[in-house]
């Protein structure tokens, strides 16, 4: 069997962190090895540092509980250890964009979930079923940076993957105006019900600079690679409210869609239900079978029946009908924590890694 590919989780105890941590337990390519965070954590035993705060549902991984975590601060000690890190660091976005910039300058991908490098012009941010060709611009990036093997490459945020992905299949409909308000668990402020008390039985109709990521990211990711740079695409237009609402896991979008074409609700379910991309393709290991399912109940999709589907890499959408003002509108669900944190991470990973842009430092 091909030995695993060494992994670090920069920003290890957060939310995310943990959730990197669960779901690559037994990845049958990646083994995490070294788990970094900030200075206070340094020092302690992963079971140590995380003492009380694990979220999960699921057991802390017997293999990571008795790693020293490492000071992520610490970059050429901690990158020495790995292949490459995944990053979930809870700082300011200068400070990010340093901190990753540096781990590549080690010759260390970074695959990062941060916001921070979503807009350098030369960093891929991509949902590999989507935009895989954006990987492109990492060669053009290694030259900005000056390395051979490593770069940033980031995901985009998770209140998209609700409804980024349904409209990526219809775009020969040619979608050109949307009204999205997505509903965003609480999860994705790295909070539980324990340490949020406030939200329960709460709406918060603010979430600071989402309503930004949510009408401009999609359009990056729709973009095309030119001269080494990512150009965002021009249409469809997109404006977007997001409202935090008492939830754990799982953002659910209500969608409103104009197109210059006019499809029936048959084709625009059909190509939901057919869409896949480069993930399905290679069979990576973290890649849904069923990228978006179509669900005909009239209550569904609901995050206590949906958020899982797929080990909650899947996209789940219904009550598509006909509107009075635009052409069509329908309610999108994703796992904001799994799809649009972690898993959409380790999916992008395993996609680097297919394409030859990830390897072991052990086989350079």
């Amino acid at each position: 069997m091909e030995k695993k590919l060494k992994v670090g989780i920069l920003g290890g105890t957060g939310m995310v962190g943990q959730r990197f941590i669960a779901l690559l337990e037994n990845h049958p390519w990646f083994e995490v090895t070294t788990i970094a965070a900030s200075p206070r954590s340094a020092g302690k035993t992963y079971q140590e540092a995380v003492a009380g705060r694990w979220k999960m549902d699921t057991p802390m991984p017997e293999a990571v509980k008795d790693l020293v975590v490492m000071n992520v601060n610490e970059v050429e000690k901690v990158a020495s250890n790995v292949d490459f890190v995944f990053s979930a660091v809870d700082m300011s976005k200068e400070e990010i964009k340093k901190i990753e910039e540096a781990y590549a300058k080690t010759e260390t991908p970074v695959v990062s979930n941060n916001s921070a490098h979503r807009w350098t012009p030369d960093v891929p941010m991509v949902v590999p079923e989507i935009n895989p060709e954006h990987m492109a611009v990492i060669a053009d990036q290694k030259k900005r940076l000056g390395t051979k093997y490593g770069f940033v490459a980031v995901k985009p945020n998770c209140s998209i993957q609700s409804y980024a992905p349904v409209l990526t299949a219809w775009m020969e409909y040619e979608p050109y105006e949307v009204v999205a308000t997505t509903y965003q668990a609480i999860s994705g402020a790295g909070k539980t019900f324990a340490d949020w008390p406030e939200m329960e039985g709460n709406v918060i109709p603010y979430i600071g600079g989402e309503e930004e990521k949510s009408e401009k990211e999609p359009l990056r990711i729709w973009g095309c690679v030119k001269d080494g740079v990512i150009q965002p695409a021009q249409s469809p237009k997109i404006t977007c409210q997001c409202i935090r609402v008492p939830v754990l896991n799982g953002h659910t979008a209500a969608v409103f869609v104009k197109f210059k074409k006019k499809p029936t609700k048959e084709q625009l379910i059909e190509k939901l239900r057919s869409f896949s991309g480069l993930p399905q393709k290679l069979e990576l290991p973290s890649a849904p079978k069923q990228f978006i399912q179509y669900l005909e109940e009239e209550n569904r999709p609901q995050v206590s029946l949906d958020v899982d589907f797929e080990n909650g890499m899947g996209i789940s959408v219904g009550r598509l009908r006909e509107d009075s003002i635009y052409d069509w509108k329908f309610i999108g669900l994703s796992h904001n924590t799994v799809r649009g944190a972690a898993g959409g991470a380790i999916l992008c990973a395993e996609l680097l890694k297919a394409q030859g842009n990830i390897v072991s430092k052990a086989e350079r």
